[in-house]
């Protein structure tokens, strides 16, 4: 129990919520030896898998995980966005995300938040009343409020997130000291404020089983070299969840949940290559590294994972496809992805969505026209400088996100998770919280 717990009474709804980048419910499911917090978790409330959004990409994931808002209304669709009427794109920062956040939610209702390591958040809000702005953020001094807590992480030399380029070793020993490194610090961090705050939401994020699973997933499923620590790596998650459960209160609820599932990779598949092999897209010089090197003749491009985009006169500042056309060239380009075949065989795209059925709210002007999601093996990626192939089985990464198997584990016994996706873990905690919401502000629903 926290100093403040003991100092105060128990009259305000409290919660802690715990986001996990990338965990797959299926892996806690499969292992409960290695998961016995949110095992207990499980059978005490309510646990499950969870879908996850369209597409399932961090970037993306995390706003609408904490809002409650389809990325129409977050303004957040990936890792890279297109400026509206250019071909420029940028990196989706805090300030990009238009919807309201749980904590500006709860701040508005008079409660206090500590927020902790949440993406796209940088930077930090000074509104809040203590923030650590998650991975993006240039440095831990930045990315901290107030200065109390900037001094603290300076103190201990805190990491914001993993070195991925450290998993591209075939040496993996560095990558798994350094990722077991940075989640270590994350949860002292976060038990640290968990004791030591007078708040009445708390949300901390780990970010590290994201980068842990890209590169390690094969070990997992193939019984490869490094599976047991992996295994060892999510036991030391658990158990820092279950410290952490442990110091709340009897009268504070928590809520675990993850941003989308993972599979086997075997394959990054470089969709603008195609695109232009197809005769879809086509650049002004041989040399193109960026969106803006594509020609005015293009009539369509891709941005990382699997967006598609039509080159829309009006639209695009170069557009080739007539407005009266884009229905019939979207459908041409559904049916091309939809025949897509793999190196063996295999269609690459499971299935399509179109921008209408994922994305509305008034931040839809630079959705995707359509969104491939694809088989299990085919990892979509952009690529807009030239390859050799379109489909590259050599890279390091043995892992990639999914749609599907995204988890969630509330700890309340009237906790049901069932046909539920990541659009519905906002809604629960504010139901949690009793901070009142209208009902077209999230397009989720409780589950308690």
């Amino acid at each position: 129990m926290g100093l403040f717990d003991r100092l105060r009474g128990s009259d305000t709804p409290r919660v802690a919520f715990i986001g996990i980048d990338g965990l797959p419910f299926d892996l806690v499911d499969d292992n409960p030896e290695t998961f016995p917090t949110l095992s207990a978790i499980a059978e005490a409330g309510g646990a499950g898998a969870i879908d996850s959004i369209v597409p399932p990409e961090s970037s993306a994931c995390w706003p609408v995980l904490t809002s409650g808002v389809n990325p129409g209304e977050t303004g957040v669709y990936g890792f890279q966005d297109r400026e509206i009427g250019s071909y420029d794109t940028y990196v989706p920062m805090g300030r990009d995300v238009q919807a309201t956040r749980l904590w500006d939610r709860a701040t508005a209702a008079g409660l206090d938040a500590t927020v902790l390591n949440v993406p796209v958040t940088f930077p930090p809000q000074r509104d809040v009343k203590r923030m650590v702005s998650g991975y993006l953020s240039p440095g831990a001094d930045e990315a901290a409020h107030p200065e109390e807590l900037r001094s603290y992480l300076d103190e201990v030399d805190y990491t914001l997130s993993v070195n991925a380029k450290l998993g591209h070793d075939d040496d993996k020993s560095d990558f798994l000291s350094h990722a077991r490194d940075v989640l270590d610090g994350r949860a002292a961090l976060f038990e640290r404020y968990v004791e030591r705050d007078d708040w009445e939401l708390f949300v901390g994020a780990f970010t590290s089983p994201d980068r842990m699973n890209h590169f390690l997933w094969g070990d997992y499923l193939d019984g490869g070299p490094h599976r047991e620590e992996f295994l060892e790596f999510y036991a030391a998650l658990d158990a820092h969840i279950g410290t952490i459960r442990a110091a709340l209160p009897d009268d504070v609820r928590l809520v675990v949940g993850s941003t989308h599932g993972f599979t086997r990779l075997e394959h990054d598949v470089y969709c603008n290559e195609w695109l232009d092999r197809e005769g879809w897209l086509s650049y002004e010089a041989d040399d193109h590294a960026a969106l803006s090197d594509a020609a005015g003749d293009t009539r369509a491009y891709s941005l990382v994972p699997g967006r598609f985009y039509l080159n829309v006169e009006g639209r695009e500042p170069n557009g080739s496809v007539p407005e009266a056309e884009y229905e019939s060239a979207r459908a041409e380009l559904a049916s091309a992805l939809e025949s897509w075949e793999g190196p063996d065989g295999r269609p690459v795209v499971d299935r399509i969505v179109e921008r209408e059925a994922a994305f509305r709210g008034d931040h839809d002007e630079i959705a995707p026209d359509l969104v491939a999601i694809p088989n299990a093996g085919f990892d979509l990626k952009a690529g807009f400088r030239p390859r050799d192939r379109v489909f590259d089985p050599d890279g390091p990464r043995t892992g990639m996100h999914t749609f599907e198997n995204a988890a969630l584990f509330i700890d309340h016994p009237a906790a049901t998770v069932a046909d539920a996706d990541l659009l519905d873990v906002a809604p629960t905690v504010l139901k949690l919280l009793d901070v009142e919401y209208g009902r077209t502000e999230c397009d989720g629903a409780s589950l308690v």
